[in-house]
């Protein structure tokens, strides 16, 4: 049995309150879908910035009215202390995924990005000391590699950051360890490596590439990649994710604490590869997509040449265990995404 597996067999024996930030965002809302059908008593934040009130109305029709009815949702915004602290009152475990995402978001609006991801971040770590949380998770993120070029990362090892995305993503690692230095508050940073699945946004500006070439295909419409096409990324689904998190709020090795994790896979797809697995993937339900080919246009601002995470650090102290490969995500995934994105 994985320490995944020990875990949920253990959560429902014994309820915990949990605090999730950004709980209406793709990530948010998937936690919270596992923790109710773990029994757990769940506190939502989020403003709505990104957030989407339709992905808490899919989780309520997911779990039972029973679960629902341990859920409170606090509409409000992290930048506002008061709020912060509201939501973290008597709560065990903060699972912090609020954040204005997206490197290009950043390039464009910087001050807003900052208010968000640093700010906000502060507020919540503030709030949650002063609540006495057991732990507090957040979502860091790969783009703190930034220029460095070896593969594959391993956490010790960064570089110098290419957007102020990657900058506040970093400089929540840094407060996150000067709270622990000088406060002695625990918490865990897992740096995401490119995450999908059910409930992420495919419109906009800055929609991940999954749900927006998924989106695309079924319409179709063009598919863009950007530069050749062999830029490559460690693709995690979001089944992955949510282990980590749990794992992290709750793992008991001594050394676990007080840490930065890679969540991701260990595999390197390259974007060309994507676009031919969500092809083949959609293909059977759309027919028009046997021959469909992809556009290619300029290398993106901000962005990596290629990504490749080394999760031994997460295996060995958390206990993570990926059950997904990107294919599997992309087949699990697909009821989703051709009941919702083919509207």
């Amino acid at each position: 049995m994985t320490a995944y597996e020990q875990l949920r067999s253990h959560l429902p024996t014994a309820p915990k309150s949990w605090l999730i930030t950004g709980v209406a965002g793709f990530i948010g809302c998937n936690l919270l879908e596992a923790l109710l059908k773990l029994e757990q008593k769940v506190v939502g934040l989020d403003n709505f910035a990104t957030g989407h009130h339709h992905n808490l109305k899919q989780i309520q029709d997911a779990v039972t009215p029973e679960q629902w009815s341990r859920f409170k949702f606090i509409e409000g915004d992290i930048r506002k202390l008061d709020d912060c602290r509201a939501a973290c009152a008597g709560v065990d475990y903060v699972l912090h995924q609020a954040a204005l995402g997206s490197v290009p978001r950043s390039l464009e609006d910087p001050l807003t990005t900052h208010g968000a991801n640093i700010d906000g971040f502060l507020n919540m770590l503030v709030a949650a000391r002063d609540a006495q949380v057991k732990r507090f998770v957040y979502a860091a993120s790969s783009s703190t590699y930034g220029d460095h070029p070896g593969l594959p990362k391993v956490e010790a090892v960064i570089g110098k950051p290419l957007s102020p995305y990657a900058v506040t993503k970093l400089v929540n690692e840094q407060y996150a360890d000067v709270f622990a230095r000088v406060y002695g508050f625990k918490s865990i940073g897992l740096r995401y490596f490119n995450i999908f699945g059910a409930r992420q946004d495919p419109a906009g500006a800055y929609a991940a590439v999954v749900p927006k070439w998924t989106a695309a295909m079924i319409h179709n419409e063009p598919v863009y990649i950007n530069g050749d096409g062999e830029t490559s990324r460690d693709f995690c689904y979001i089944a992955n994710t949510v282990q980590a998190n749990l794992l992290a709020a709750t793992a008991l090795h001594p050394d676990a604490a007080n840490q930065v994790y890679n969540v991701a896979v260990g595999d390197r797809t390259t974007l060309n590869d994507l676009f031919e697995a969500i092809r083949s993937t959609l293909e059977p339900r759309f027919p028009h997509l046997k021959d469909c080919k992809p556009s290619y246009r300029d290398f993106r601002a901000g962005d990596v040449r290629h990504s490749l995470a080394d999760i031994t650090k997460a295996k060995t102290l958390l206990g993570y265990q990926p059950s997904h490969r990107i294919k599997q995500g992309l087949v699990e995934a697909m009821d989703w995404y051709v009941s919702d994105l083919a509207l």
